[in-house]
């Protein structure tokens, strides 16, 4: 006896849900400083490009066969590659379900941090946040860090419990609409700060002397993280639109919403570090500890520096949030599919997994720091793993399916359900045939390639 699939209830809780699991910490953690290291407006202007095309096509393509099948990844790949000639794809399906298992841990992980944060924000120890030294401290304190990872992972899991409407679509409603609000306030407070104009020209206006290759590798491997494509994600959700919801225009609306978080990230936290810093590109690079070392450093120096910190990481916990949901769905939704499992079991053993390889992740950065996998902490593998290699390897296996084995014809059908027209289906075709099994080559080959030292990126 199949149970009734969970549905959203229409466009805007769809689009709303779809939006948030791409709004993330890809868009405020790693887009800016992204940006800042392969040349600011040029980077802005690739990723732009990309997003309209390579980003449009996986969207379509993942929620059209999300939804002509009503399943999970597994089985949605399943239902055209197995008994063929092609059965090999439905591997496709599986690194596809798996993807988002990897991810959520390490992703909870820094989402702890950011409670953290967000909690000291609010205790007024802006100033100590700021301090030489903090960040490193605290992440290398595994009891400190479990304990907010388990925090965001037991927030997670609640709202996942609850089910599709009343849990991430009901979470999704809220969370979002506050998010845009706290990153235009932000934004506007911090590209008025003195000195953040030139941080905002640097952003915003491509100069082709700052072009190379590597700014469009980033920007494609930034568009993986960014839109949430290849991780099973858009699949899932697909299985729970509606038929008369329209597929082109939700992908459309989820772009803006993606593009326009990102580009406001941008103007969150490269204007005020330009003027922090007076345009020092070493600290405009900053990686990864741009959001928990130089934007503390940053706040501390500012007027009213305590309250923007609690804006800050409330908004950044937000958008945490609303994609860690997206991710854990996925690995719900496999699970209960594939093991004929309900909600309340399969969510159990979601949380389980979360809690072994996030904990891996806490205590990569002190108790086991010592533990290396070809050179790299838990939290950095994983990351490496999933992102440079199985999230390529899954764009490639979704576009040969959906090019060679569904066709075109089958995917527009599903299109025109809730609409009366295919209207980008020339750059679809082109994309989904040739350029997006092209471009995922790329990107896999050249984050391996960087991450064994062969090129420097």
């Amino acid at each position: 006896m199949n149970k009734k699939r969970s549905a959203f209830s229409g466009k805007i809780g769809y689009v709303l849900s779809a939006a948030g699991a791409s709004v993330g910490l890809g868009n405020i953690w790693r887009f800016p400083y992204l940006a800042a290291k392969y040349g600011g407006g040029i980077f802005l202007l690739v990723y732009v490009i990309l997003a309209l095309t390579f980003g449009y096509t996986m969207i379509v393509a993942e929620s059209a066969l999300g939804r002509m099948t009503r399943k999970s990844p597994v089985g949605a790949f399943r239902s055209f590659a197995k008994g063929k000639k092609v059965g090999w794809l439905s591997f496709g399906g599986w690194i596809n379900a798996i993807i988002p298992v990897l991810i959520v841990p390490y992703y909870s992980v820094i989402g702890g941090w950011v409670v953290k944060y967000l909690f000291e924000y609010i205790r007024g120890n802006g100033s100590k946040l700021a301090e030489d030294g903090y960040f490193s401290g605290f992440i290398s304190n595994g009891g400190a860090t479990e304990i907010c990872f388990v925090i965001f992972c037991m927030f997670t899991l609640v709202i996942i419990y609850a089910g599709v409407q009343n849990g991430i679509e009901r979470v999704s409603k809220i969370m979002m609409p506050i998010l845009i609000v706290l990153s235009v306030i932000i934004a506007i407070y911090s590209v008025t700060r003195p000195g953040a104009i030139e941080g905002v020209k640097y952003f915003l206006v491509p100069n082709v002397k700052n072009f190379s290759w590597m700014t469009v590798v980033a920007a494609m491997g930034q568009m993986f993280y960014s839109l949430s494509i290849a991780m099973g994600i858009l699949v899932t959700f697909g299985s729970y639109m509606r038929k008369d919801t329209s597929i082109e225009d939700s992908t459309r609306n989820v772009e803006i919403f993606d593009t326009a978080i990102a580009m406001m990230a941008g103007l969150m936290i490269i204007p005020a570090v330009f003027a922090f810093s007076g345009g020092d590109p070493d600290t405009l690079q900053a990686g990864p500890s741009l959001m928990f070392i130089t934007i503390p450093k940053v706040f501390a120096n500012m007027g009213f520096g305590t309250a923007v910190g609690i804006l800050f990481f409330v908004l950044v916990l937000f958008a945490a949030v609303t994609s860690s949901i997206a991710l854990t769905e996925s690995a719900v939704s496999t699970f209960e599919d594939e093991l004929g499992w309900g909600r309340k079991k399969a969510t159990v053993l979601t949380g389980v997994i979360m809690i072994a390889l996030g904990t891996l992740s806490c205590l990569g950065y002190g108790p086991l720091d010592f533990v290396k996998i070809i050179g790299m902490q838990f939290l950095d593998f994983f990351d490496f793993l999933t992102n440079s290699v199985m999230m390529p390897i899954a764009a490639l296996m979704t576009s040969l399916l959906v090019s060679r084995v569904i066709g075109v014809d089958k995917i527009e059908e599903e299109i025109r359900h809730g609409e009366s027209a295919f209207r980008r289906k020339k750059i679809f075709v082109i994309m989904i045939k040739y350029l997006c099994p092209i471009f995922a080559l790329i990107i896999l080959a050249s984050s391996v390639a960087n991450a064994f030292g062969w090129i420097s990126m």
